[in-house]
Order: C-alpha cells, then sequence, then structure tokens
C-alpha cells in the first residue's frame, strides 16, 4: 500500500511468491494509474475481491497480467479484466478455479490480446473456440496439460489465429494429427512449434508443418514416441530457415531425418539431442558438414555418437557450446577434434564419459581460452595433471564440476582455485577439499552432499 501510494509511476509490478493481500492489490488500483505489467504468480493470499478493485482501478493500462495456484481468483476476476482491461495484450493462467467462463470473456472483451498460456484443466473446447474467433491478433499460445479438449478446439484457432507464431502444446492427450494439420493450414506465420508429450501427435501432424510453414526458425519435440524420420524429412525440404531443434526422447528419429535437417536447414544453429537412439555418427557428421553456422550443440546420452560426429563438427562448425554428456563412444579423440576447431568455446559438459583422458583436457586447455563452464563429473580417467594443463590457459573459467572423478584430488582443486582468478563455483566431495582451500575460497565452493 505503501508502494502504491508513493510510487504512481509504476509501470511494472512482480509480486510472484508475495504475502500480498486484497487491500494491497486495492491500493496499487488507485495508485498506479499507469501499471502496464502485473505477475500475481503464487500470490495465494489474493481472492477476486483484489484483481477486481485493481482491474477497476489502472485496467486501462494494463497490458500483461500473469495468475498461478491463486486458488480464490475466479472466472469473476477475469470477467472484470475483460470489462476494463480493453488494451491487455497477454495473460498467463495457471488455475483450477478458471472455467470457461473466464477465458471466454477475456476473448471477448480483450480484442489487443497477443499472448495467451492457459494450464487450466477446467478449460474446454469452448473456451478455445472463442479464441479462435475473437482474438485475430494471437501470436504466442501455450496450452498446458489440457485433458478437456480436442482438435476442434485447435482447429478453431487454425481457423482465425492467422498471425500465430508461436506455439506450445504440452501433455494435451487428446490432440491428434488433424489438429496439427489444421495449424499447418492456418497459421502459415508460425516460427516456434513445442510439442511435448502429446502423445496421439505423430508424423503426419508434423509432415503439414514442414509442408506449410517455411518461416519455421524453432521446433522442439519432447517425448514424441509417434513421429518418425519422414516428419523431419519434411521439415528439412520446407523450413529452410530453422535455426533451432530440439529432441528429447523421440524413439522414432534417427540418422536419416538428420541428415535431411543438416542439408535442408543450413542455418541451423541449435541442436539439441537426448536420449534418441536411433541417432548416431552418420547423422551428426552431416550436421558438421553442411550447417556451419551452429555454435550451440547438446548430444545427452546418445550412445550411438563417437568420436567421427565430433571431428566432423570441429572440421566444420566454430562451437561456443558443447554438450556430450553420457555419450560413451566419444574419447580424447573427438574432444580433440573440438578444441583445435572450435577456439570460441565457452560452456563444455563431457561428464559420464569413460574414455576420456588428460589428453582431451591439455588440448582444451590449449585451444580453448574463453572457456567459462566445464562439467567433468564421472569422468574416471581425467587427474590431476589433465585439470592442472586445462586452467593453466582457461583463465576466464567461472565454473567446474568435478564430482566423481576418482583421479582427481585436494591438489587438483587447489589447482583450480588457485589458477582461475575469476572462479565462482567448484563441485567436488567435501572430502576432497583441503583446510587451505576452505581458508582460500570457501564462498566458491559446492559440495555435492551436505551435513544435516
Amino acid at each position: 500500500m505503501s508502494l502504491a501510494y508513493k510510487c504512481s509511476f509504476l509501470v511494472s509490478l512482480d509480486l510472484q511468491g508475495c504475502y500480498v493481500g486484497d487491500n494491497g492489490l486495492a491500493a496499487i488500483g488507485r495508485g498506479c494509474k499507469r501499471l502496464e505489467d502485473l505477475n500475481l504468480r503464487f500470490c495465494e493470499g489474493l481472492t477476486d475481491t483484489g484483481l477486481v478493485e485493481l482491474a477497476q482501478g489502472c485496467g486501462k493500462s494494463l497490458k500483461t497480467v500473469s495468475v498461478a495456484a491463486c486458488a480464490k481468483i475466479t472466472d469473476i476476476s477475469l470477467e472484470a479484466v475483460s470489462s476494463y482491461c480493453k488494451s491487455l495484450e497477454s495473460l498467463s493462467l495457471d488455475s483450477e478455479s478458471i472455467h470457461n467462463e473466464g477465458v471466454l470473456s477475456v476473448a471477448q472483451g480483450c480484442p489487443s490480446l497477443k499472448v495467451l498460456k492457459l494450464q487450466c484443466i477446467n478449460v474446454t473446447d469452448e473456451a478455445l473456440m472463442a479464441v479462435g474467433t475473437h482474438c485475430l491478433s494471437l501470436e504466442v499460445l501455450a496450452l498446458y496439460s489440457f485433458q478437456r479438449f480436442t482438435d476442434k478446439g485447435l482447429r478453431a484457432i487454425g481457423g482465425g489465429c492467422k498471425k500465430l507464431k508461436n506455439l506450445t502444446l504440452s501433455d494435451c492427450y487428446f490432440l491428434s494429427d488433424k489438429g496439427l494439420e489444421a495449424i499447418a493450414t492456418g497459421c502459415r506465420e508460425l516460427t516456434q512449434l513445442e510439442v511435448n508429450g502429446c502423445h496421439n501427435i505423430g508424423t503426419i501432424g508434423l509432415e503439414a508443418i514442414g509442408k506449410s510453414c517455411p518461416r519455421l526458425t524453432e521446433l522442439a519435440l519432447l517425448y514424441c514416441q509417434r513421429i518418425g524420420n519422414h516428419a523431419l524429412i519434411e521439415i528439412g525440404k520446407g523450413c529452410k530457415f530453422l535455426q533451432a531443434l530440439h529432441l528429447v526422447d523421440c524413439s522414432s528419429i534417427g540418422d536419416d531425418a538428420i541428415c535431411c535437417i543438416a542439408k535442408g536447414c543450413r542455418n541451423l544453429k541449435k541442436l539439441h539431442i537426448r536420449r534418441c537412439y536411433e541417432i548416431g555418427n552418420k547423422g551428426i557428421i552431416a550436421i558438421g558438414e553442411n550447417c556451419k553456422s551452429l555454435t550451440d550443440l547438446s548430444l545427452r546420452f546418445c550412445d550411438r555418437v563417437g568420436d567421427e560426429a565430433l571431428i566432423a563438427i570441429g572440421q566444420g562448425c566454430s562451437l561456443q557450446q558443447l554438450n556430450v554428456s553420457g555419450c560413451h563412444l566419444i574419447g580424447d579423440d573427438g574432444i580433440t577434434a573440438i578444441a583445435r576447431g572450435c577456439p570460441e568455446l565457452i560452456h563444455l559438459d563431457v561428464s559420464v564419459l569413460q574414455h576420456l583422458g588428460d589428453m582431451a583436457m591439455a588440448e582444451i586447455g590449449e585451444g580453448c581460452p574463453l572457456l567459462k563452464e566445464i562439467v567433468l563429473s564421472h569422468c574416471r580417467e581425467i587427474t590431476d595433471v589433465g585439470l592442472s594443463h586445462l586452467v593453466k590457459n582457461c583463465t576466464m573459467l567461472e565454473s567446474c564440476h568435478v564430482v566423481y572423478c576418482p583421479g582427481i584430488t585436494a591438489a587438483g582443486v587447489a589447482t583450480v582455485v588457485s589458477s582461475c582468478p575469476n572462479i565462482k563455483k567448484v563441485l567436488v566431495e567435501k572430502w576432497k577439499v583441503s583446510e587451505r582451500t576452505k581458508r582460500r575460497a570457501a564462498s566458491v565452493i559446492s559440495y555435492l552432499c551436505v551435513d544435516l
């Protein structure tokens, strides 16, 4: 309340996790007539009374509202928002207390809405159909954990929201290829798409995106077991501007798909793959040969990727970030190729590489002077000697993880602390830190396990 009375020019207010109540929110409405952005996530003490009064007071200027885990904020609040906040551009809702009526009223009353993010288990197709009918300026739509809407709602979005650029579908079990086909046909301006755990969406839906959405720049497929190679083959053919591709637990996608992406999407800058066991050297070699702009590569637990793939990457790309955690076929030769070909490397994660040794560490130290973060945890062959070579030239190092490295001792930890003037975090077992190192750098040492 004090803030509201004394800061009348306030434009943005983030109250996430605060114990503010209705009186405080009402005071903001009375005193801050220029407020544009409001975050009420996890403000559990609020009710409709506070938000309604705020909307009445400063609704004319309000553009962004976020609400989550506020059990006493219901459709009544959204009806007030629709009545008083005609300039609203962004609404984020995570609530079990919101139903169709609230979303319907906002869709009908806020014609400038551009961003809508919903995690509301009681909202159905009826609300999404209203969004598709009235929110013709919508650019960003995110739907999380919906159990009560189907392709009918997504078809309405495809039919009406022609300006849609960013779509996230997460754990929406009743969506199928037909819904995604409707988006592809209707939303040709789409640039970003994330499909996460929607188990009825398969290859056909993604093929439609590849054929109809040429401006796609970022694609994330997470836990999509039914999406196969032909989906990414169409993406490679049709989406020449793709810059980022994320794949997690996509068991039906293999080297043929990645080869088509490499040849068709030569502007690719970021490739993140995790636990896609059908992707091996062939696909990653094609990336190295064709995607010269690649700067961020993550291949976590891709156990068919070996040194040959990293040699091609080192010869063809200048990486800034590399994560090959758990790729057990990668050893000194692959990391040496990265060290010699990627002098701008800033972040390196080689954890759980059982065959990586001191020679690779010496090469990284020699070739990557800009390195700021390195993760060496669970690397059994790396010793104090390799660590010493690494930090000798990597003087910009800020973070070093060395837990479960039996070859690294208290002497190695002391070397890191003494050789790196910018060091901010060293993660290590407590028993490997000498009393002298504790006195010298207690603020930067983090322990895997702490005493209770």
